[in-house]
């Protein structure tokens, strides 16, 4: 049997997570549908140890990054457990352009003192390693979101290493397939596998990938306690959507790269933000350390939030909604949020699906032209 070492990111994600290879048995791990198993076996609560078709799911996730997966109901439900993980008291810092539930959470915590936080802009590497010089845990995001910056991985994951700081690296938008923080370091990577992951815009769940067996038994813990357990139903569709990640990622990683270009020349966008064009300020950071530029953009319209609200109105193939990672290309005015005041109000975060890409620009151009000209 040929071991994963040897097998490349496209194959694994077709091979890994697989149930025994044996002469009858399907090539995919059903839908287990049960709470409570017979007495004396591994497993005889699903809370406690999980069924066939989440451990096929963390086991599959666990091979492409590279450690040890635990799945959870949502991506927020795996970010409260590493949180949860924190003595009380603990020092937090933070990206301050990071995923706004994320912040909601800590914000919520730091007011019940739970912890202390501190937001960073984390493309900043000398302020990030200030402000985590005594830090208990150092949260990570890169690319961001909804902003697209990049901060240098390798060299802040390996500082909170030596610093003695819990790593967690936020990988939702670069995907294990273009970048893998356990190597630089970190201690754990999280995923809201409702996007890329899973891909069709069809589930809720996420994910917590540690280093090793070890690093993530307290976070296995968090849930055992919580009950934050994914659904039968949901892990069997992010393990199937898992299954076409590499082609979904290549097609509209590529697609993206050619609007953010467009973009750029398109007299009705005042900015694009995108680590792909070799004038975004993350272009050399992105090269180095990523393979590749991912799916997701932002671009700034002249006119403001009125403009950009009249852009999301607009589009016809594009879809006006929330959320990423699908195979539909959306967007979204992120500044209309509550704790976005950072965000330029004009600013559309968009998540480049799988269409034509000629269609995609067709209906971006004719919404973007009627909303500034």
């Amino acid at each position: 049997m040929t071991d994963d070492a040897d097998l490349r990111f496209e194959t694994l994600a077709i091979t890994a997570g697989r149930p025994p290879a044996a002469a009858g048995h399907p090539l995919s791990t059903p839908i287990v549908l049960a709470s409570n198993f017979r007495a004396d076996g591994a497993v005889e609560y699903a809370r406690d140890g999980g069924t066939d078709t989440w451990q096929a799911l963390e086991a599959a996730v666990g091979v492409l990054e590279g450690g040890v997966a635990v799945a959870f109901a949502s991506g927020m439900a795996a970010a409260a457990a590493i949180l949860e993980s924190l003595p009380t008291g603990a020092s937090v810092v933070v990206p301050a352009d990071c995923y706004a539930g994320v912040r909601t959470l800590l914000n919520d915590g730091a007011a019940h003192g739970r912890w202390k936080v501190s937001a960073v802009d984390i493309t900043d590497s000398g302020a990030t390693e200030q402000a985590a010089w005594a830090a208990d845990l150092l949260w990570l995001e890169s690319p961001t979101n909804p902003l697209i910056d990049v901060a240098d991985l390798p060299r802040l994951c390996a500082f909170g290493r030596d610093r003695g700081a819990r790593v967690v690296v936020d990988n939702t938008f670069a995907t294990p397939l273009l970048q893998r923080p356990l190597r630089w370091g970190a201690d754990y990577v999280l995923h809201s596998a409702t996007k890329f992951i899973g891909g069709h815009s069809d589930l809720l769940m996420g994910v917590v990938v540690g280093r090793d067996t070890a690093t993530s038994a307290p976070i296995r813990r968090r849930r055992q306690l919580a009950g934050g357990t994914p659904g039968a139903l949901e892990s069997y569709l992010a393990l199937r959507g898992l299954r076409t990640l590499p082609v979904r990622l290549e097609r509209s990683q590529t697609s993206a790269g050619v609007l953010a270009t467009r973009l750029a020349a398109h007299p009705g966008v005042s900015r694009v933000r995108y680590p792909g064009l070799p004038t975004d300020p993350g272009h050399a950071r992105a090269a180095a350390q990523m393979a590749g530029f991912g799916s997701m953009l932002a671009f700034e319209v002249v006119g403001g939030a009125a403009a950009a609200d009249a852009v999301c109105a607009g589009v016809r193939v594009v879809v006006a909604a929330t959320s990423l990672g699908g195979v539909e290309s959306t967007i979204e005015r992120r500044a209309k949020l509550p704790g976005q005041e950072h965000i330029p109000p004009g600013l559309i975060r968009m998540s480049v699906g799988v269409e034509h890409v000629d269609d995609l620009w067709a209906d971006l151009d004719r919404a973007v032209t009627a909303a500034t000209g």
